[in-house]
């Protein structure tokens, strides 16, 4: 960026702004055309401002410094040798300004005091930039010292022109977050002007304030707009000043609010009472050949008690990998059935989708249930005839993926609607297939719409404090142990000089009757990356492995192509199969018992945690072995030593919250939703729960303040997450 965005005006500039004043007649003349302009102008830096998400004053107020930069004292230029590596400000005149070519065009300027002399080097500049700097000139510039040519000197540091003996701020000056064409200068004016404009009443009561010791609203945004520079610069830094805690504070409170709000609000929508666990879900349950964990029991138990009310569920059922969700989502489903309604499950991809279809139809169908299948890759003479089944009610539970939400699938009565992997759908996708069962009727007899109840599957372990904030407004139930029997499983991280080590133990392992999982990460060639490509390695290990039958599934096979290979491999068929991630989830082969990740480095500990829970499904003892690539970032060694060192997917997940923050855990739900900016939910857990236990209170005692609050920190922004 060029150094002049960052300076102030010239005098003779700031000058020539004022002259018109003095041109009488023309002046008045020309006003209309000036006004259009300056119009024009103020048009498009609103647009940019909406563009950073500021478009109200409060919003404006509340676009808190990223950091600050200390303006309040000049450091004499002959100290700089003692600070090289360091941020200071400087103030001399000049005494040399060139434009250099050597080794590429720039502008090298010096600047010299009492005690010395510093150059400052800019790389990109205006020609505007070259008469600005010129000789006799004095400047106050800030930036990083370090070695130059010909002693001390700063690349690109920002600066101003000054006259002798200018006054100083006498606070720190705030750097804000910014967009494309929006100057600090033009950040901090506009903040200020937005300051003189609010209302500054405080939201929160003052007992509230008191209990949890928290600073007054407008002395803590006043000070982390102007902190003063006796302030404790590191508290500033790492937010645990008191005015931080302040504004977080008030951030997890109106999302807290929003959410429990969104919760509340559910009860005034109608759903069918799915009262009758009958016939159906006596004889599901008899006819499974396990019994249900502890867990699954009492969730099912929260799960029940949820569809016999007259307002729609909103669960979320997450558990690691093998807890057995899809078993208590079937029960769920004859609950439904039971009470005279249908219910639908919809999957991310076809290999999910078909092995719920396959596991569940297993259990339902000889009890009579129509369970009826529905993808895109179906013909288009069996897609009318699941759509009609499906529209005349005969089908009873359906199972298929995005193409149940298409425009022309209709549901003649749906009770209940199961999203597994929810974090890989977007709002607006589940929120249309809970439309499907939508009755907006608003007869005398029928005062308020009535949606159906709603599961949402995750094998994707929430930790506790994001699901606290992120999934405040629905139920939440975990299955959190394991079924009896699981093997655990053994990782191993290896470096990928020793594949052929590798290779010959996945012989090994197929000659004593076992299959194995070979994951690649790419279907296609990437110098970038350099990784070998599931085609390539496909052709490899069957060269290397003759006397082994050796499969390859991938994204872009068509669906048809992909489901033979994979019947293969479930039927003990294929010794061998080498797959990208579309094994991540729903697949369950008992007898593969030995898996390796290639270029494990590359994937996040959550999708490396799914893609290990392929194996450890039988009785053999299981093995994973993550092959990688060296050398090893850090964020890359620290993953894999937590694969290699846990196999509980809570406690990987709350390391992966560390490693990464909550953005990818969330997924699509937070679609129109604007993260937390200021908390930090790994330090601030202790807010967070505060926060939660206020908002419980203020929407029990105190619904004014709840309004006044979300006003201020949502304002039109409130959207409350209703799927």
């Amino acid at each position: 960026m060029p150094a002049s965005k960052n300076k102030s005006a010239p005098v003779p500039r700031s000058a020539a702004k004022r002259a018109p004043s003095k041109a009488g007649k023309d002046t008045t003349a020309k006003m209309p055309a000036a006004s259009a302009a300056t119009a024009s102008a103020v048009s498009k830096i609103e647009e940019k401002l909406r563009r950073l998400g500021l478009h109200t004053d409060m919003d404006k107020v509340l676009h808190l410094p990223a950091r600050y930069e200390d303006e309040t004292q000049v450091r004499r230029i002959g100290e700089l040798g003692a600070i090289y590596g360091q941020p200071v400000q400087v103030e001399g005149v000049v005494t040399a300004c060139e434009v250099a070519f050597r080794p590429r065009r720039q502008l090298v300027v010096t600047i010299s005091d009492d005690s010395g002399q510093v150059t400052m080097r800019f790389l990109n500049f205006y020609g505007s930039q070259v008469k600005q700097l010129a000789e006799g000139n004095r400047v106050r510039a800030r930036g990083e010292v370090r070695h130059g040519f010909f002693g001390a000197e700063m690349v690109h540091p920002s600066y101003k022109m000054v006259n002798e003996g200018a006054p100083l701020p006498d606070a720190l000056t705030p750097v804000y977050p910014a967009g494309e064409g929006l100057s600090q200068t033009l950040l901090r004016k506009t903040i200020v002007s937005a300051m003189s404009r609010i209302d500054w009443r405080d939201t929160l009561p003052d007992a509230l304030r008191t209990a949890h010791q928290l600073m007054p609203f407008e002395p803590a945004i006043r000070l982390l707009h102007n902190p003063p520079p006796e302030i404790d610069e590191s508290a500033l830094i790492d937010r645990s000043h008191d005015a931080w805690v302040r504004v977080k504070f008030d951030e997890l409170l109106a999302q807290q609010l929003s959410m429990k709000r969104a919760q509340l609000a559910r009860r005034d929508k109608g759903a069918p009472v799915l009262k009758q666990v009958g016939t159906l879900s006596r004889a599901f349950l008899a006819q499974l050949p396990f019994a249900l964990t502890k867990a699954q029991q009492r969730v099912l138990k929260e799960i029940r008690h949820d569809m016999q009310q007259a307002f729609p569920m909103q669960r979320l059922l997450q558990g690691d990998v093998g807890s057995g969700k899809t078993v208590v989502a079937a029960i769920a489903a004859a609950q439904a059935i039971d009470s005279g309604f249908q219910a639908v499950l919809m999957a991310p991809t076809e290999i999910l989708a078909d092995q719920h279809f396959r596991k569940i139809a297993g259990w339902m169908a000889p009890l009579g249930v129509r369970v009826v299948w529905l993808t895109g890759s179906l013909k288009k003479k069996e897609k009318v005839e699941a759509k009609t089944l499906i529209e005349n009610g005969e089908a009873q539970l359906v199972i298929g993926t995005h193409a149940l939400i298409q425009e022309d699938v209709q549901l003649s009565k749906l009770g209940l609607v199961i999203v597994d992997e929810q974090h890989r759908f977007g709002v607006g996708q589940r929120l249309t297939l809970r439309n499907k069962g939508a009755d907006n009727a608003t007869s005398a007899r029928k005062q308020r719409a009535t949606v159906p109840h709603q599961l949402m599957m995750s094998a994707t372990p929430i930790p506790r404090t994001l699901a606290m904030t992120y999934y405040a407004d629905l139920e939440v139930s975990v299955i959190d142990e394991l079924p009896p029997g699981r093997t655990p499983i053994v990782t191993r991280v290896i470096d990928q000089n020793r594949r052929d080590e590798v290779i010959e133990r996945v012989h090994a392992a197929a000659l004593e009757g076992r299959q194995i999982y070979w994951v690649c990460p790419l279907i296609e060639e990437s110098e970038a990356l350099q990784l070998q490509t599931a085609t390539d390695t496909y052709t490899t290990l069957s060269a290397a492995l003759p006397d082994l039958r050796v499969g390859l599934v991938h994204g872009r096979m068509k669906p048809a192509e992909k489901q033979l290979v994979m019947d293969g491999f479930a039927q003990g068929e294929i010794h061998l199969l080498v797959a990208t991630t579309v094994i991540e989830v729903g697949v369950d082969v008992p007898n593969a018992s030995l898996m390796v990740i290639e270029h494990a480095e590359r994937f996040g500990l959550s999708q490396l945690h799914q893609l290990r829970g392929r194996v450890g499904r039988g009785s053999a003892a299981s093995v994973c072995l993550l092959l990688y690539q060296s050398p090893l970032g850090p964020v890359a060694k620290q993953r894999l030593a937590i694969m290699r060192e846990f196999t509980d997917g809570f406690e990987i997940a709350r390391r992966d919250l560390e490693l990464r923050g909550p953005g990818e855990f969330l997924g699509a739900r937070q679609s129109g939703q604007a993260m937390l900016r200021f908390a930090d939910l790994e330090t601030d857990q202790w807010l967070v729960e505060r926060a939660r236990d206020a908002a419980q209170m203020l929407l029990s005692d105190d619904p004014a303040t709840v309004d006044a609050h979300l006003a201020r920190w949502l304002g039109s922004r409130e959207e409350y997450l209703k799927v």
